[in-house]
């Protein structure tokens, strides 16, 4: 008979003062504390690796901890190695999905909130699975650490995160801020939140707390449609909070926080790309307190949606330019790294037999 044994927790589920607490508990001084999490903010690769702590302390730091929340189980690569996405196994056998997007000037993760995601916009790879549950905050942390692991080591700095991966972020609220102040913490990786993009599909009462964080965070709306009918369809979270509320929320998060607001607008061609659409943006969105993202399509199967053309997104955002708003294109990176929400994660599961994992009960939106 074999008996199962639980697996230590990962060492960042500890708040600073839990470590020092455990490491007082060892006779150790408080100022371990900031050397663990400082070792870990370089990007330590095992606990042994963190010399500077007395050999007995490593050795009861690796009996007593893992270094990191996730089991890298899948990676692909595009854009001839500018971009990688990593599928991770979580506690449970869940698995998510994050993506390193390498620029000139700088390194961005994607990173996921959620296992799945509840919002379930039809033309999003993610939103054709089950939804499995929130991530905890240092589950979420943990992939931001585990890309600056792997960006150092080819003499990157991991420099901007997006929270634009698996999940509805403002559905899984607290887990995202505190992972938001990890990312910021000096001792760990010191990601300015100026350089944080979070988004979401719209819980409107998430939108106005997050302004009274005192986190100069960018908010990012995925907005993909300026009319109720149509957005009902394509971004359902949008029948309890229609765009009325949303803009004005929005538009309050800006004045507040005095950062500009960035829409997001997967274009859809034919559905959401007309003349019509464009006019309808520009009445709804203020021109000073807005900037419109359009990304293009990332295709996924067993849907009738298309992305546009090149001549098509041309012409789309010059109308959108037409009624004074700042328009940006999205690069399309990662099509062939299955580098869509949720698609590297779609092929694995196939692979194996499954569909996805992790049905929930009910519905985690509950702003």
């Amino acid at each position: 008979m074999v008996i199962a044994t639980q697996a230590p927790p990962p060492i960042m589920s500890l708040r600073p003062d839990e470590l020092r607490e455990w490491l007082d508990a060892r006779g150790q001084p408080a100022f371990r504390a900031k050397q663990v999490r400082g070792w870990l903010g370089r990007g330590a690769p095992s606990f042994e690796a963190m010399h500077d702590l007395p050999a007995d302390l490593r050795a009861e730091l690796a009996a007593g901890f893992r270094l990191s929340s996730l089991d890298p189980v899948a990676e692909s690569e595009a854009d001839r190695g500018q971009t990688t996405k990593l599928l991770y196994r979580l506690d449970g056998g869940y698995t998510v999905e994050a993506v390193t997007m390498r620029y000139p000037r700088r390194t961005t993760l994607c990173i996921s909130s959620q296992v799945g995601c509840p919002i379930g916009c039809p033309f999003c790879a993610t939103g054709q699975g089950r939804f499995g549950r929130n991530l905890q905050a240092h589950e979420i942390f943990d992939q931001a650490l585990d890309a600056s692991r792997r960006e150092a080591l080819s003499g990157r700095r991991l420099s901007h995160v997006v929270f634009m991966g698996m999940g509805e972020p403002m559905a899984n609220y607290a887990p995202v801020v505190d992972s938001i102040r990890l990312l910021a913490d000096p001792e760990l990786l010191g990601i300015s939140p100026r350089r944080v993009v979070v988004s979401t599909a719209g819980l409107v009462p998430r939108i106005a707390q997050l302004a009274e964080e005192k986190l100069p965070v960018t908010l990012a709306i995925s907005l993909h449609a300026a009319r109720d009918e149509l957005r009902d369809y394509l971004v359902p979270i949008n029948r309890r909070y229609p765009l009325a509320e949303l803009v004005a929320a929005a538009r309050d998060f800006a004045r507040t926080t005095g950062r500009r607001v960035s829409y997001e607008w997967v274009v859809l061609a034919g559905v959401n790309d007309s003349d019509r659409d464009a006019d309808e943006l520009g009445r709804l969105l203020d021109p000073y307190l807005s900037h419109v993202n359009l990304i293009p399509w990332n295709p996924i199967e067993e849907t009738e949606f298309k992305g546009p053309t090149r001549l098509s997104l041309a012409r789309f955002a010059d109308r959108i330019r037409s009624r004074g708003l700042n328009v940006t294109v999205r690069d399309t990176r990662g099509r062939d790294a299955d580098a869509a929400c949720g698609q590297l994660r779609a092929r694995v599961l196939k692979g194996d037999g499954r569909d996805a994992e992790g049905a929930a009960t009910g519905s985690e939106v509950d702003a």
